[in-house]
């Protein structure tokens, strides 16, 4: 028996998440499907992130466990011959039996992209959210500087979060502009339930007028959902990479390769 870890990106607009649900089809059932056909065996694999329904990721990390004799290097190249192409493995490798993607200490970076413009772009639509209104991105980033430390996010967390402690460490929170599109990128050690499209919703407030940047101090002091801005909607989301710094040296681990190659700022 060995585990082997996979990076899985995959683009989210035809699936109902990444975690299996009777609802819908996801990436995980996908995934779980080619794999058992593949290695001949029932697989079952166990996600870092659980992203939602229309979420995209570059560096989304899955393992599981599997008595075949194909290498683990080599899984990566067959599975890709066999899964939808909005789905793609970028590596697989074994790792030792007791990693676990989502019981270690974790870095995580999600970006959310913005597309300003006052009419949409169709060949754009699926992976950016667009407004068509003037949005202050200066105002934008005084905001998310905000944002930046240890603090108590409840008011960025759904009404009734599904953990008791809501305190997470945000280590940078970047905003800047290319041509049309406002990109927002934060890395953190863990995001709660829609803590990221709430931090989108509320710079775009922001940007837009509705409150000024100092008033994030605010929302983060209230530690209620109702003064945060808007869930900002989960097509312009994605979940970059992931990397686990209790093991990178060990198992030389590849998820920021994904987030270095979408950081087009600086």
């Amino acid at each position: 028996m060995k585990r082997v870890k996979l990076i899985v990106a995959y683009d989210g607009t035809n699936y109902c998440g990444w975690q299996i649900q009777p609802n819908g089809i996801t990436v995980q059932e996908v995934l779980n499907q080619s794999l058992s056909e593949l290695l001949g065996e029932e697989i079952k694999t166990i996600g870092a992130s659980r992203t939602d329904a229309g979420v995209h990721a570059l560096g989304n990390v899955a393992v599981f466990d599997t008595t075949a004799r194909m290498p683990a290097d080599k899984i990566s190249y067959a599975l890709n011959t066999r899964l939808p192409e909005d789905i793609r493995i970028q590596s697989s490798e074994e790792v030792p039996a007791e990693f676990h993607p989502r019981f270690t200490s974790t870095v995580k970076t999600y970006e959310y992209r913005i597309l300003n413009r006052t009419f949409g772009d169709p060949t754009r639509r699926l992976n950016a959210y667009h407004w068509y209104g003037r949005l202050d991105v200066e105002a934008m980033k005084k905001a998310a500087s905000f944002l930046v430390g240890e603090h108590d996010f409840k008011s960025f967390a759904t009404a009734s979060p599904e953990v008791q402690n809501t305190v997470r460490t945000v280590y940078s929170l970047e905003v800047w502009k290319e041509d049309e599109m406002i990109h927002l990128k934060i890395t953190g050690n863990g995001f709660l339930y829609n803590m990221v499209r709430i931090i989108a919703g509320t710079l775009i407030e922001t940007g837009k007028g509705s409150y000024p940047p100092e008033h994030v101090q605010e929302i983060l002091k209230a530690k209620d959902r109702e003064a945060a801005g808007p869930t900002a909607r989960a097509l312009g989301l994605t979940l970059v990479g992931i990397h686990y710094p209790e093991w990178d040296e060990m198992l030389h681990l590849p998820g920021l390769a994904a987030e270095k190659s979408l950081d087009t700022h600086g």
